[in-house]
């Protein structure tokens, strides 16, 4: 009996009050983000630091400070309610199933057929699943994957995690893309030294997208620096500016699918893979169901070019 009387009640509201607060440090701020009265976002801080026995605040009229004490709970108090977030969005999930929802982050080069495709399969047997959908530029997708933000990745890498699956679906070669009417398209082979004075419309070469290291070793191999006039990680949007004459590219073979007017793809013997991403022993098996619909069409994608 004495145990359960020295057992603390401490509310999970409480919890994100205080750190509301911590966050803060003020409690009229503090009480308009929560939409409470001041007044009641003081009796709870009052009654958790009654109930835990500690001191979290240093307060006076003018300034909020918190405490070594307060420091420290913040800092765990923090992660534990990160977990319960994760957590509860994944119970969510399972308790779903077939009729829930998941998160799929992709490259954009998927965006004109792969991925039409998959959504389609998907829709054709699993049609009550509702499907979010993210491009992520320059985001680690195993953050994303580990946080539990997104449930499926695919990525141009491997993702290298013990707590990640990974599957590779195909691989397809990488293009020059120029417009119509550029020299290039009467050579028989690209000399990379002789594109020096051309304009390349590219990723950002300094961004940490597998892309763009792609790039960048494409480039170190051929001892070649592009002249770069416009930047940009959005592929659809290089198309279009490439066929304006505006440059040249390089992007992979996915985006001959967007089937943009007067543009030409040039092969330059290099080659880029797609991956399929996934948390391992995902209780979701809706996820599974994915991998296989995708694992089905990236076996018969590089046959279906063009």
């Amino acid at each position: 009996m004495s145990n359960a009387k020295n057992a603390l009640i401490v509310t999970l509201q409480q919890i994100q009050y205080f750190l509301e607060l911590a966050n803060e440090l003020h409690f009229w701020h503090t009480s308009e983000k929560l939409n409470i009265s001041q007044s009641s976002l003081s009796r709870n801080i009052q009654s958790l630091e009654e109930e835990i026995g500690i001191k979290l605040f240093e307060r006076n009229k003018r300034n909020v400070a918190l405490t070594d004490a307060g420091l420290f709970l913040e800092k765990h108090w923090s992660l534990i309610i990160d977990d319960f977030n994760r957590i509860h969005r994944q119970a969510k999930k399972i308790d779903e199933g077939v009729s829930g929802a998941i998160s799929i982050a992709y490259p954009g080069s998927i965006a004109f057929k792969f991925l039409p495709d998959l959504l389609k399969s998907i829709d054709h047997n699993l049609p009550d699943l509702k499907i979010e959908l993210t491009e992520p530029t320059d985001q680690n997708h195993e953050k994303l994957l580990l946080s539990y933000q997104i449930d499926i990745s695919f990525s141009r890498d491997k993702i290298l995690n013990y707590g990640i699956s990974s599957l590779k679906l195909y691989t397809e070669p990488i293009y020059l893309v120029v417009p119509n009417n550029h020299w290039t398209t009467k050579s028989e082979t690209i000399n990379f030294k002789s594109l020096q004075d051309e304009k390349f419309i590219i990723s950002g070469l300094h961004h940490t997208t597998f892309f763009a290291s792609t790039l960048r070793n494409i480039f170190q191999k051929y001892d070649f620096e592009p002249n770069q006039t416009l930047e940009s990680d959005f592929g659809g949007m290089i198309l279009t500016l490439v066929s304006r004459g505006m440059g040249i590219s390089i992007l992979p073979y996915s985006f001959k699918f967007a089937k943009s007017e007067n543009v030409t793809f040039i092969d330059i013997n290099e080659n880029i893979d797609l991956y399929i991403n996934w948390r391992k022993n995902d209780k979701n098996t809706v996820i599974k169901k994915v991998v296989d619909y995708s694992t089905r069409l990236g076996n018969n994608f590089y046959l279906n070019k063009d």
